[in-house]
C-alpha cells in the first residue's frame, strides 16, 4: 500500500475511529493518543485488512485492546506508588542513590544484549501485555511467546544473580 492511499484511508476512516473512541473516554487527549495508538498498531498488518469488509471491526478491538492495557498499567502503575509511598513513609533509613543507579545499569546492560524480538517481547510483557497480546502482535504462537519470555527470565537472573536477596 502507497502512502497516498494510506493516507486516504487513515482521513476516511478517522471520524469513525475519534467515535469509537468517545465510547472509552471523552477527554480529547486521551481520545487522540487511542486513535493515534490504534493505528499504530494497525499499521504492522494493515495490508491484510485494507480490502476486508471487516476492517472497522479489527480497528475497533485493536483501539479497545489499546485502551484497557492502558487501564491496566495506570491502574498497576498506582498500586505501585501506592506501595512504594507506604514503605516511604515507614523507611527511616537514607537510600543510596549511586548504589541504585549502578543497579539500573546492569538491568539495562543485561536487557540491551537480548536480541531485537527478545527485548520487545521481553518489554511487553512488563508494559503488562497478556501472552495472547504480545503474540497476537508478533503474529506467533502463544506458546513460543511463553518459552520466549521465560528464557528471557532465565538469561537474565543468571546475568544479575548478584543482585539475588538470598
Amino acid at each position: 500500500m502507497n502512502n497516498y492511499n494510506l493516507n486516504v484511508l487513515i482521513k476516511e476512516k478517522r471520524s469513525l475511529l475519534n467515535h469509537f473512541a468517545t465510547k472509552f473516554t471523552n477527554d480529547p487527549d486521551e481520545k487522540e493518543d487511542l486513535i493515534q495508538e490504534t493505528w499504530i498498531r494497525a499499521l504492522k498488518s494493515i495490508d491484510n485488512f485494507v480490502q476486508h469488509p471487516k476492517l472497522m471491526s479489527w480497528l475497533y478491538v485493536i483501539m479497545k485492546h489499546t485502551y484497557i492495557n492502558k487501564y491496566r498499567k495506570a491502574k498497576r502503575v498506582g498500586e505501585i506508588q501506592d506501595t512504594y509511598v507506604a514503605l516511604e513513609s515507614t523507611n527511616t533509613t537514607e537510600l543510596n542513590t549511586g548504589i541504585n543507579k549502578f543497579v539500573a545499569e546492569d538491568i539495562e546492560k543485561a536487557m540491551s544484549n537480548l536480541s531485537a524480538d527478545n527485548y520487545e517481547i521481553f518489554r511487553l510483557f512488563l508494559d503488562g501485555y497478556k501472552y495472547h497480546e504480545i503474540a497476537t502482535y508478533f503474529n506467533m504462537p502463544e506458546g513460543t511467546i511463553k518459552t520466549r519470555i521465560h528464557m528471557v527470565r532465565k538469561k537474565l537472573q543468571r546475568q544479575l544473580k548478584v543482585y539475588r536477596l538470598n
